[in-house]
């Protein structure tokens, strides 16, 4: 599985035609302690750069964008019970969708773990 960052905070990993997205933790950082998250519905066609989640926290409501284009085949469940998850394992548990890719060359455009960091470093 590849992982890939976005500057707005979300990482795909991908396996095949299929990615998980989430945000990092950074972003979860960023955020604080969240309190609601709201993810797309299945079947829900995005594009690349689409508003597709909202996260609340108890200090600001956030979008989650489409890191790529495609159909999200899943929304994580365990979050309407618990969006701590986003919190306790950003980048694990506490993803956000799954999505089928429409057009796998959009992740030439995103970055990998190390320019993430290096990013994330400069902010």
């Amino acid at each position: 599985m590849s992982r890939y960052f976005t500057q707005d905070h979300e990482w795909i990993d991908v396996d095949g035609e299929t990615g998980i997205v989430g945000i990092s933790d950074y972003a979860q950082g960023a955020l604080g302690d969240i309190v609601f998250v709201d993810v797309p519905e299945e079947g829900r066609a995005l594009s690349k750069g689409d508003e597709a989640a909202t996260v609340e926290s108890v200090k600001a409501a956030s979008d989650v964008y489409a890191p790529v284009s495609g159909t999200v085949v899943e929304g994580n469940p365990a979050l309407a019970d618990e969006p701590a998850l986003v919190n306790s394992d950003p980048e694990g548990e506490g993803w956000f969708f799954k999505i089928t890719l429409s057009d796998p060359s959009e992740l030439d455009a995103l970055m990998n773990k190390s320019a993430y960091a290096d990013f994330v470093a400069k902010l």
